[in-house]
């Protein structure tokens, strides 16, 4: 078991070279307390995606920020921390698309509190998928009293879109909303309200320390004001699409 597992130094770029072998599930510790859990998929167009989540470690229980892509690395992730000695209190999955639920189903089938934000639930449903099994509503949520915030800026990558923040380390997980580099997926994106979203973001959370996305390397709160320039960007792009042509 330990062999699948190795504790990474940095993050790998999003998108890996097509045709490569899928990388196992890797664990990095950030800081005390605070883990990366970094699984991998390939995707149809996109090649092999890598996808970062968090683990927070709140004495000797631990809660997991989105899950793995599948149900397997799940387990792995898991089995990593029991096997440490901690207790999985509760996941929360920050938006629909099965790379932060991918999960969901087996940690329900192991008896896992899992949350998401009804919303999140209500899009899990409509695709068929699993759902979380407690959900919540409004713009912030603690999971865990002064340690874990969820935090909802608005529509970006999908309606749903959820960021996570740790007050005591000032970390921001920024999940699929944060795109520095590039705005990636758009198929269930709302263009239009990207960029006032994003602003809010940049707003509420400009202080943070460091920012952690799905995709992108971790940085500091520059990640926020590039994302937000990304969202311009993307917004003036579509208006072009779909200007009608003189």
């Amino acid at each position: 078991m330990k062999n699948l597992f190795v504790l990474c130094v940095c993050f790998f770029c999003s998108i890996t070279v097509a045709g490569t072998a899928v990388p196992d599930l890797k664990i990095e510790k950030l800081e005390e307390g605070v883990f990366v859990h970094t699984s991998f998929e390939e995707v149809n167009g996109w090649g092999i995606v890598t996808k970062h989540g968090l683990v927070v470690l709140v004495n000797t229980d631990a809660y997991l920020i989105d899950t793995p892509f599948t149900a397997t690395d799940t387990e792995k992730l898991v089995d990593w921390f029991v096997g440490r000695g901690y207790k999985i209190k509760g996941t929360i999955s920050s938006h629909f698309h099965s790379d932060s639920t991918g999960g969901i189903e087996w940690l329900n089938s192991q008896s896992i509190p899992t949350y998401a934000s009804e919303l999140t639930n209500e899009l899990l449903r409509k695709s068929g998928k699993a759902q979380a099994k407690y959900s919540f509503s409004g713009v912030s949520y603690w999971l865990v009293k002064n340690k874990i915030e969820v935090f909802y800026p608005g529509p970006g990558h999908t309606q749903d879109n959820l960021v996570v923040w740790l007050p005591e380390s000032k970390i921001l997980f920024g999940g699929c909303f944060v795109k520095p580099h590039g705005l990636g997926n758009l198929d269930d994106a709302n263009l239009e309200a990207w960029p006032k979203s994003a602003k809010v973001l940049m707003s509420k959370y400009g202080k943070a320390k460091l920012v952690v996305s799905s995709h992108s390397k971790k940085g500091d709160a520059s990640l926020l004001k590039h994302t937000w320039e990304q969202a311009l960007k993307g917004l003036k792009e579509s208006k072009k699409i779909s200007s009608p042509s003189n």
